[in-house]
């Protein structure tokens, strides 16, 4: 228990942990029954090209995000690369996506290498969701698509995107990595415009080492999609269009399908982490929980807080700064929109306000099944202290800069 100061690391006092807590552990699920799945694969000597566990894997997120396909890829980058380079988006170099400033920087990323134009667009100054009614004055005749982003799971305005996208003869795709398991009302996330896709990464939910998927109720687009991700071959073993090689392979999937069996579990215990923090951390001036709405299901598998310096004497970086010392590894999601991001900066005097604002406030907490009560106490117990003596360790921290300086 830290009283004051003087008790924190940053400035001298011991580590609250003497191993890290991190953001973004891999669930692993059972070690044997991954196990086994190899040994599977390994029996089979059907180590990839589309084998049995990949299939498996596909059919549940399919059934899981309620839509008819799922196509497995080696990860989502990917994935939104053959979104926007499919035949349906069209388009010349030059021609244009609108995207949210807040997300990864993968999601602009995927329009500039396929030679398209990212149009970052401002969020919603609560929720961090792509604005819609920027949306519409950002469409110009060179836009091709709009793609949301569920920032922490949260579903995006999709009923209004898709009518945005419909009345103005645009593909709408989604790129939902963080949101397996979510809803939008009771719908799961994955059947919303276009396409929808999610991300398995060794850090989301359910994770497949590395990988990604397109979800879709669009026959034709799956079977393009199918494909492009197998250098281009079609029905018959005849190559029908450019493609490339992104297919997730069977130890992937074995991991993908382990992960898959510990969901339910895990987004248990999310939000049981979730609901312990915003008790532990109500109070505490300046420090604000990220709400989800009540009425879409969220799998909790990221912990929000945003830290107003105003309020809490103290800025966010420097509250990340004394979590770190603390050996409690929070991280700053986002730090920058995406049009302060260099390859995207066109204009050095647009503001998108909303994005700036929340880039400077927002901090991801440990969760997650490594993460149990004592852990969220000890690191409630952390802000509690850093921000009750907010204006000394900010006080603090410059002197110690200004040292360092000279």
């Amino acid at each position: 228990m830290k009283h004051g100061t003087q008790d924190l690391a940053l400035f001298g006092g011991t580590p609250a942990f003497v191993e890290d807590r991190r953001v973004g552990r891999p669930n692993q699920g059972d070690r044997r029954r991954f196990l086994d799945r190899m040994n599977q694969a390994l029996d089979n000597e059907w180590l990839s090209n589309m084998g049995p566990l990949m299939h498996e894997f596909e059919d549940r997120v399919a059934e899981l995000a309620g839509v008819r396909h799922c196509v497995s890829l080696c990860n989502a980058t990917v994935a939104l690369q053959m979104l926007i380079g499919d035949e349906a988006t069209g388009g010349a170099p030059g021609d244009e996506v609108i995207v949210p400033a807040l997300t990864f920087p993968a999601t602009a990323h995927a329009v500039g290498w396929r030679g398209l134009r990212p149009v970052v667009c401002d969020v919603d100054p609560v929720t961090g969701l792509i604005d819609p009614e920027q949306v519409e004055t950002l469409i110009t005749p060179r836009t091709r698509a709009i793609i949301g982003v569920h920032v922490w799971g949260q579903a995006c305005d999709v009923r209004r995107l898709e009518k945005i996208a419909e009345s103005n003869g645009l593909r709408l795709y989604f790129d939902a990595a963080p949101a397996l398991g979510c809803t939008h009302n009771d719908t799961p996330i994955g059947g919303f415009g276009n396409a929808e896709v999610f991300s398995f990464h060794a850090t989301k939910i359910v994770n497949s080492f590395e990988g990604g998927a397109i979800v879709t109720d669009d026959d034709a687009l799956a079977e393009r999609m199918r494909a492009v991700r197998n250098f281009g071959f079609g029905p018959g073993g005849r190559v029908g269009h450019i493609g490339t090689n992104a297919k997730l392979n069977e130890a992937a999937a074995a991991m993908g399908l382990t992960s898959l069996d510990a969901l339910a579990d895990t987004m248990i215990h999310n939000r049981a982490n979730y609901e312990l923090y915003r008790a532990e951390l109500a109070g505490i001036p300046g420090v604000r929980p990220v709400e989800y709405a009540s009425q879409h299901r969220n799998n909790h598998h990221y912990m929000m807080i945003t830290v107003d310096e105003a309020a809490a004497g103290l800025h966010r970086d420097l509250l990340l700064g004394v979590l770190r010392a603390e050996r409690i590894l929070a991280q700053p999601y986002f730090s920058q929109g995406m049009h302060q991001l260099q390859p995207y900066a066109e204009d050095p005097g647009r503001s998108l306000p909303h994005a700036e604002e929340l880039c400077g406030q927002l901090l991801a907490l440990p969760t997650g099944p490594a993460v149990g009560a004592d852990d969220i106490k000890t690191i409630s117990d952390a802000i509690r202290v850093a921000v009750a003596n907010g204006p000394e360790v900010t006080s603090l921290h410059r002197a110690r800069t200004a040292d360092v300086d000279e």
